[in-house]
């Protein structure tokens, strides 16, 4: 049976981290997961493996996190022996990159795929030169850097220096079809829709980054009918219900926690809201396709090129909150636009975001790192 490592940067239920719980439900239970996050605890995403799969989640595995001390990546190193395949994600999970680099060859490491999702809130604004730096030297023996989106693809072979032979863009992809049944009002365990309700939606990791005290802004000129639903779990939950309370709109904003199949949930929504400093290809934008969902968003990352044409009108500039809070307002007006721009991106996610692609690009670059013909 083979092995593979995994080391987050976090395995809380964010976009990357889902993701691989639903690559590691289609690759079966032939395989055998060793999951290590960063931040100790965060595993939230483990919800959304099929207890079928053959996983555990380790508490004496080396720290990814601390300086980068050839002792201390050799500690790492070794750490990796014995397995078959090592995936790596994020910036968070580096010094593992860097330690396999430096000393693979020692003790006979078994080949690395790095995955690069985006940046957390230190970088949101700008990449840092020394992460770079590290970057290009960390990578320098992985099999593979796999990236969702064109503007990591372009970070990844301008800024960090990676052969174009290197770098895999896999976009991320759902299994859409689950999305077109509409839910049960009591689907949620925390909030049931009432009848004369419409629901403005988002489904994000509680984080800095992701900036929902924006969206509570922005959604605060919109009129009762309208509710603010939030699907996630994190550190932000205060600072999200606390400017709820300064926008005298604590009635109206609902946290309901993770959900660990989104599929049974989303369609509850009338509009979907993105809000994040930065993003790459968020998972959240696709299901809400999907799910026949007008977006309103930022213009982060391909965000503009994810949505149906139609749409384009109502991803608003990058940061610009009074652009966020306009076109919630147009849409939240305008039940037959919402219509339209969701069946739209509804027939674009279908054509082009179905996991089916994904799950297949993933098979043969963790494939090809291993010498083989295919995987598992």
């Amino acid at each position: 049976m083979l092995r593979v490592l995994h080391l987050h940067s976090s395995f809380s239920a964010g976009g990357k981290e889902l993701r691989c719980a639903r690559l590691i439900n289609a690759f079966g239970p032939g395989l055998a997961h060793t999951v290590v996050s960063a931040e100790p605890g965060e595993l939230d995403a483990a919800k959304a493996i099929d207890p079928k799969c053959r996983v555990d989640y380790p508490d004496d595995f080396p720290s990814l996190t601390g300086k980068p001390r050839p002792g201390r990546l050799q500690q790492l190193a070794r750490a990796m022996q014995g397995y078959d395949l090592v995936l790596t994600y994020n910036w968070g999970a580096m010094d593992a990159v860097m330690a396999h680099t430096l000393f693979s060859g020692l003790y006979g490491l078994p080949p690395l795929v790095h995955h690069e999702d985006g940046f957390n809130q230190d970088e949101a604004d700008g990449l840092k030169r020394g992460r770079n730096w590290y970057r290009r030297l960390a990578l320098g023996r992985a099999a593979a850097l796999v990236v969702p989106s064109a503007r990591l693809e372009a970070i990844a072979l301008d800024t960090w220096q990676q052969p174009r032979g290197r770098v895999r863009r896999i976009a991320n992809g759902i299994a859409t079809a689950r999305y077109g049944k509409k839910p049960r009002p009591d689907a949620l365990p925390r909030v049931i829709k009432r009848q004369d309700e419409l629901w403005l939606g988002t489904v994000a990791g509680l984080r800095a980054v992701k900036n929902l005290p924006r969206l509570v802004r922005a959604f605060a000129a919109m009129p009762e009918p309208w509710q603010l639903v939030i699907l996630g779990e994190g550190p932000e939950r205060d600072a999200i219900r606390d400017e709820a309370l300064r926008q005298d709109v604590g009635h109206r904003v609902h946290l309901a926690g993770f959900v660990a199949d989104p599929a049974s949930a989303i369609g509850l929504f009338d509009l979907f809201a993105l809000s994040s400093d930065s993003e790459q290809f968020p998972i959240s934008v696709v299901e809400a396709m999907a799910a026949g969902l007008a977006v309103a968003a930022p213009d982060v990352g391909d965000v503009r090129a994810m949505v149906a044409e139609a749409n384009l009108p109502l991803i608003s500039p990058a940061s610009d909150e009074a652009a966020l809070a306009a076109a919630l307002l147009r849409l939240g007006g305008d039940a037959a636009l919402r219509r339209s721009l969701g069946r739209a991106n509804r027939d674009k996610a279908r054509a082009e975001f179905d996991e089916g692609g994904m799950i297949a690009a993933y098979r043969a670059v963790y494939a090809a790192a291993m010498g083989r013909s295919d995987f598992p």
